[in-house]
């Protein structure tokens, strides 16, 4: 098979990966009710979903190799600082090793949002996570309100409108 003759077909059956994975109910969505963990925080402490229910929560997924999740990282913290923590809580959780997130934390300014591990892939596995950036917005119920996959730094405009918009809904 020529080179030009995979891509194709690489891409219809990544394509009909994420499909059949999102059929199984493996990809959570809007609507849906949101994964109750989290990840572990800096001290170790297990980060859940309901601690933070009554705000909108933005929860991210990234590793310190991929430039938009580097991008994105203090735009969130500014939103946080912004929004306050009455209102929204920021949770990022580095997907990457043990050893890497050590070294990375040493290296991390004090952030307000709050940044999270997830050692053994858990709570990105029920997310839905295939690939990072990932970032899901849920809602003050604990109910998912959008999720973002892979995109660049040209979408974080159209990511804090939504974030605004579970924020401050628009009234009916």
């Amino acid at each position: 098979m020529k080179p030009r003759q995979a891509a194709p077909s690489f891409l219809l059956s990544f394509l009909l990966c994420i499909s059949a994975a999102a059929a199984a109910g493996e990809m959570p969505g809007a609507g849906d009710v949101a994964p109750t963990g989290l990840g572990l925080s800096r001290s170790g402490q297990a980060l859940d979903r309901k601690q933070f229910e009554g705000k909108v929560l933005v929860v991210t997924f990234w590793a310190s190799w991929c430039g938009p999740c580097r991008a994105e990282l203090p735009v969130l913290e500014g939103l946080q600082i912004a929004a306050g923590k009455e209102k929204i809580q920021v949770v990022a959780v580095n997907i990457e090793s043990r050893e890497d997130y050590k070294r990375i934390m040493r290296n991390m300014p004090a952030m307000t949002l709050e940044i999270a591990h997830d050692p053994n892939k858990t709570n990105s596995t029920a997310y839905g996570v295939k690939g990072i950036p990932h970032l899901v917005i849920i809602g003050r119920d604990g109910k998912i309100v959008r999720v973002h996959r892979g995109y660049g730094e040209d979408s974080i405009n159209h990511i804090l409108a939504d974030i605004k918009k579970a924020i401050d809904p628009p009234a009916s």
